[in-house]
């Protein structure tokens, strides 16, 4: 499995016109959610609305504050919880992102590509 990096920008969900510069980030399958700069979010006046644990990669335990976020990345869109990163913390692109966006990640050519949204089934009566 290869790792790229896409150009993500945050925008607040209550003011379209405050946004995060765009930023370099991980595209990671193994992280739920996106993590971008805490300074970068406040910046945007996105706010924090709780906080959550986190277990990184090499096993440390973290707390960190979580708030709402249009994410944007690659000519797709979708509206997510956001990661407060700290310094040192790295900028992720997570999964639960991807599936907002409806792509499936194509880690030979280093992309994202647009997927059919997934029904539930149903039976008509």
């Amino acid at each position: 499995m290869s790792s790229f990096k896409v150009a993500v920008i945050c925008i607040n969900p209550l003011d379209k016109n405050k946004t995060t510069p765009a930023l370099e980030a991980l595209v990671d399958t193994g992280s739920e959610l996106t993590w971008m700069p805490s300074e970068l979010l406040a910046a945007a006046e996105i706010t924090p609305v709780k906080k959550a644990l986190f277990v990184t990669a090499t096993g440390e335990k973290v707390q960190r504050e979580i708030g709402y976020a249009i994410i944007r990345a690659e000519g797709f869109e979708t509206n997510d919880e956001v990661v407060f990163a700290k310094q040192g913390d790295a900028v992720l692109l997570g999964v639960r992102t991807l599936e907002g966006f409806s792509v499936t990640v194509d880690n030979i050519a280093h992309r994202l590509i647009a997927r059919a949204s997934l029904a539930a089934s149903f039976r008509r009566i």
